[in-house]
């Protein structure tokens, strides 16, 4: 196993692919939207129960971790580097993957989500205005849209984003636990 550098380039990781485990941390329906070539789905709010089997892949290759646009992958990153696993995130995700036109692979038979930014947009919107329509009636409703406010604001300013965590708990966005029990049985080799 090489030495690989905290992040990678799309150029550098389209050169390594094949030498590189690849672990997409997105939600099982923003996987199925379309991944990298041989990555292997395990959610960010999982990354705990794969530790023992990232530690057995990281031991045969180098990790590269991918997301929507590097951050989810560069906090799991983080999280690995804690539990003296290394690993890198590919920088801008799956978003500039597909900028630079390189292929993304489908599971077949698999449902399809929205990204989690586009529902995470949805749902801030969404109660934004339902906050402002039902203020008209009830103006302490209004509390409803500075709080989603407030909290896009925080998470602008921390670059993590709570929405985006309970949406990710939602059953439309989990894997079943068979299906992250078998690939962290592949990963643990």
């Amino acid at each position: 196993m090489s030495s690989t550098p905290t992040a990678l380039t799309v150029e550098q990781a389209s050169a390594r692919l094949g030498e590189l485990t690849v672990v997409d941390v997105r939600t099982p329906g923003e996987y199925a939207a379309g991944h990298l070539p041989g990555a292997y789905n395990v959610p960010l709010d999982r990354l705990d129960e794969a530790v023992p089997a990232l530690r057995s892949a990281a031991s045969r290759t180098d990790l590269l971790m991918v997301c929507a646009s590097g951050n989810r992958s560069a906090r799991a990153c983080a999280d690995l580097a804690a539990q003296d696993i290394p690993a890198a995130t590919l920088t801008g995700g799956t978003e500039d993957w597909l900028r630079h036109g390189l292929e993304v692979r489908h599971p077949e038979g698999a449902r399809t989500v929205w990204a989690m930014e586009r529902q995470v947009r949805l749902a801030a919107g969404s109660l934004v205005l339902g906050g402002l329509l039902a203020g008209r009636r009830w103006p302490a409703a209004r509390l409803l849209s500075a709080g989603v406010a407030g909290g896009l604001v925080f998470s602008a300013l921390t670059d993590t984003c709570g929405m985006a965590r309970l949406l990710a708990k939602l059953p439309h966005n989990r894997a079943p636990r068979a299906e992250l029990s078998a690939t962290l049985a592949e990963l643990g080799g």
